[in-house]
């Protein structure tokens, strides 16, 4: 066999599947009963989505003083909580669009996944700035639709403001995004079932797909321009983000870094969280011909650049506060790293900045055990990254008389836990009624990497 098949092409599936495997392989877990591992982790996600529930539905009866807000700290998990998650879904439209334009066929495996998890993601982030609010009910308020208000608007130079038409956007644009790309497999699941109620949703939602040269080139066309479209979004939407505190005027927020930083940060985050739940699902489902050890591999490269990034950031704004001269600025950078939230800082530091670098090590990026554990860790540390950044930019201003500190409530960390059992329960949803994996895409770079007939031997 040539160098060529064996070194510098590494088969993208394993196994030598033919097409009929792929098909097989991937519907298998929907047209069987759910395992009781599938149970057990539903039963999981949906203990802590009710404990959540139940934690917003006390919240709104009494309203947002249940938080351990307070004059000073004006913004605590709520929105530490709706970053993070914004910041988790940025990988989903990554691999899936920019990946995508850039010819990168290992995405295949993956890219499923990672824009349902964008999805879910996005929705979870959406709940925590209409919690916020204190009166969700009146939530249309800050959607731009015919003024019946007379002079009444709301603030449309705010970021806050753009917060809400960029997620929207984002949410929007990803959905479709999804959807297109997996009405070939719902014509498949279509085609596959006995059941007559599934056959007519599977049937309905395909969009009467027959699988002619024409619906491929159209669904190619269609699929390309919906990619061009969501490119833009990985950036834009996380500067949006950043704009909520870089355009303030608090000491450690007006920042120009911010923008690049935070997009780098949530890719960064976005991967880590691709990874945790991609390697749960290659061993419970079976899927290790499909996403191998090259798949993982090439995440944990991303993941090291990103994390460099990020890594350079945290130096960068330091070295800015000490080169502006500037006191306020510079005592909330000592203040992050020696004052009384010092412990969420090393945190930060220890799960973002050094443990990406073990990754470096071609061991450890095939360990698939280790890979996972990293990437919890550094899930964790991008949660603190956006906890260290808004609490401890707040809880010492100006004046020392107006210093306060902020510890969650019960209520704030059952909302937080809330949030995940809502991500998780839609996500195992997702695995158990649609493919996780795209057959049509994985049957596309069936041959990448094998030898062909004429090769040397």
């Amino acid at each position: 066999m040539s160098d060529m098949a064996t070194g510098l092409r590494l088969p993208l599936v394993e196994g030598n599947r033919q097409p009929t495997d792929v098909t097989n392989d991937v519907c298998r877990p929907l047209e069987n009963s759910p395992t009781g591992l599938w149970w057990a982790g539903m039963a999981l996600a949906v203990s802590a989505l009710g404990l959540g529930a139940a934690a917003v539905i006390y919240l709104l009866r009494t309203g947002i003083g249940v938080w351990g807000l307070n004059r000073t700290v004006g913004w605590g998990f709520d929105i530490t909580n709706f970053v993070f998650w914004i910041g988790i879904g940025h990988a989903g439209t990554l691999i899936s669009a920019v990946l995508f334009l850039f010819r990168q066929r290992w995405r295949t495996a993956v890219n499923r996944s990672a824009e349902a998890m964008t999805i879910f993601a996005v929705m979870c982030a959406g709940l925590f700035p209409l919690i916020h609010m204190g009166r969700p009910w009146l939530a249309y308020f800050v959607f731009p639709y015919p003024n019946t208000r007379g002079p009444l608007w709301i603030n449309f130079r705010s970021p806050l403001c753009w917060d809400v038409f960029a997620v929207s956007t984002y949410f929007l644009v990803s959905l479709s995004f999804w959807y297109i790309g997996m009405i070939p497999d719902l014509a498949t699941l279509r085609d596959r079932t006995t059941s007559q109620i599934k056959r007519k949703l599977f049937g309905f939602f395909s969009l009467g797909w027959n699988g002619s040269t024409k619906t491929w080139l159209r669904y190619e066309t269609v699929y390309m321009l919906l990619a061009g479209l969501a490119t833009p979004l990985v950036f834009s939407v996380h500067t949006i983000v950043s704009y909520d505190f870089a355009t303030s005027v608090i000491p450690g927020w007006h920042t120009t870094i911010f923008p690049p930083y935070f997009v780098a940060g949530a890719i960064f985050s976005g991967l880590a969280m691709v990874l945790t739940l991609m390697l749960v699902a290659r061993k419970v489902m079976r899927l290790e011909a499909y996403i191998t050890v090259g798949h993982v591999g090439s995440m944990c490269k991303l993941i090291i650049g990103t994390g460099g990034i990020v890594g350079t950031a945290y130096a960068t704004e330091f070295f800015i506060a000490w080169y502006s001269g500037n006191p306020y600025e510079q005592f909330v950078f000592m203040n992050r790293a020696m004052g009384p939230f010092a412990w969420a800082y090393w945190i930060m530091v220890s799960c973002n900045v050094l443990t990406p670098q073990l990754l470096w090590f071609k061991k450890i990026r095939t360990n698939l055990l280790l890979v996972f554990i990293l990437s919890l860790f550094i899930n964790v540390g991008m949660w603190f990254e956006r906890f260290v950044i808004i609490v401890t930019s707040l809880h010492r201003d100006f004046l020392p008389s107006s210093w306060h500190g902020y510890v969650p409530t019960k209520i704030e960390i059952a909302t937080l836990i809330g949030s995940f059992g809502l991500f998780f329960t839609l996500f195992l949803l997702f695995v158990r009624f649609l493919p996780v994996i795209s057959m049509g895409e994985i049957k596309g770079v069936l041959s990448y990497g094998r030898p062909h007939a004429g090769d040397d031997s």
